[in-house]
This record gives structure tokens, sequence and C-alpha cells, in this order.
């Protein structure tokens, strides 16, 4: 019998955790390859953003808090590309399938530093947008848009056009 999961990737979260079948070595090995910017995902998803826009736009700017993956600083919009593992996407539902507490620990501090990071720019007039990994390899062409919108309302309440 098959069991029905009903998640983007076809995770069973319901399983139960079960030993490494490979060796910590090899595990610390693959580990170290993995890469915070520059990704695959990323790398797809800012070619189209550039072909989709004339505004100018930074990538991983070291100088704004929490290092936005992508700046227009002209109308102060950050936009964050989130990999489902590293910032948590539904992490309670998985947590329990992690090897040991450094991961669970790493996870949650993650996601409790994004949350700070949000508010600390939304405080300082910036619009935020947070993209999760899945949402960009599903539909990345809606997240563009998202994106431009983003940047539009922006100018609008800069200008004082959003107004009423």
């Amino acid at each position: 019998m098959r069991i029905k999961i009903k998640n983007y990737a076809g995770r069973n979260f319901k399983k139960e955790r079960t030993e490494d079948r490979i060796t910590k070595k090899k595990r610390s090995s693959l580990m170290s390859k993995i890469r915070s910017k520059n990704t695959k995902f990323e790398e797809v998803f800012i070619k189209l953003l550039r072909k989709s826009t004339r505004n100018k736009f930074r990538t991983h700017v070291a100088d704004i808090k929490g290092k936005p993956d992508i700046v227009f600083d002209k109308t102060k919009v950050s936009v964050f590309l989130d990999s489902d593992f590293w910032h948590g996407w539904q992490y309670p539902r998985w947590k329990h399938l992690l090897k040991n507490d450094f991961w669970r620990d790493k996870i949650e501090r993650n996601r409790a530093r994004d949350k700070k990071t949000t508010a600390f720019l939304k405080r300082n007039r910036w619009e935020v947008v947070r993209i999760w990994e899945h949402q960009i390899k599903a539909d990345s062409c809606l997240y563009v848009d998202k994106i431009i919108s983003a940047i539009e309302k922006s100018k609008r309440d800069r200008t004082g056009g959003g107004q009423t």
C-alpha cells in the first residue's frame, strides 16, 4: 500500500528518523560543498529578473542588515531567496527527522534571525520580499512579477502617490 503524501516535494514527513547511511567523513564532505550564495536556483532566478526589469539591482549586499540576495537601492526593496532546508520551510513538520540538536539549533537560529532582519528592515522603511526556493522552482515568473509589484508600490509610497 502506498502512502499518500501531500507536499510539494513528495516527502513523507511522518516517517521515523533512521541512521545515516553514509559515513561521517563523507557526510561532512557533502555538507561542506553547500554554498550560501550563488546557488543554482538563485542564479536562474536572478538571470530571469535581469531580463524582466530595467531597474538596477545589486546582489548579496553585505552593507545591508541580513545581506539580502537582491537589493533595489533606489526604491529600497530587498529580496531574500530562502532555501527550504536552511531557512526551515514547514520546519515543525520535519524537525524530528534531523539527526542531532546541532541542525535543529542551526535552523531555529536561522528562522529567528530571518524574523529579526525582516522586522528591522521594515522599521527602516525597506520593502522586504521573501521567496522560498520551492516557490521559485514552481513558478519563477510569478515571483519576478511580485518583486516588480513591490518596486512599483515602493515608488508610489516614496512619491506620495499611494495616499488617497
